[in-house]
């Protein structure tokens, strides 16, 4: 039973990352579609979770946005069960909105250590209210 629930949080994971990086790319989920042969209704299964994308399809994905298979999984001790739970649902969660995809994807690019800081102390304060 584990094992299910286990590839279902890693198929989100998966999807998630390909929503952050298509968004982080200003690629529609149309545009993304068109380049895998799918619906852009599959594409946002894939977003979801909801559908398990196959591995020769990643594989296109990975290509068409210009990364790597591997940026798309969580490293290997979350999914052997060592990680942090809550990260995943963030990572679902912020992934939920355009809002949420926009500052995922330019976060990493604040090239400033303390800035990043100062903005995710910002984030978190902001939430509380």
């Amino acid at each position: 039973m584990a094992r299910t629930s286990e590839r279902n949080e890693v198929d989100a994971f998966v999807g998630a990352r390909i929503g952050l990086r298509r968004s982080a790319l200003g690629l529609s989920q149309t545009a993304l579609a068109r380049e895998l042969g799918v619906s852009f209704q599959q594409v946002q299964k894939y977003e979801t979770g909801q559908n398990r994308i196959s591995a020769s399809r990643l594989h296109r994905a990975a290509t068409v946005l210009a990364t790597s298979v591997e940026a798309f999984f969580p490293p290997i001790e979350t999914v052997q069960g060592e990680g942090d739970e809550a990260g995943w649902e963030a990572l679902r969660h912020i992934t939920e909105t355009a809002d949420g995809r926009a500052v995922a994807s330019a976060f990493p690019l604040i090239a400033d250590r303390e800035v990043r800081r100062a903005v995710a102390r910002v984030v978190r304060a902001l939430s509380r209210r």
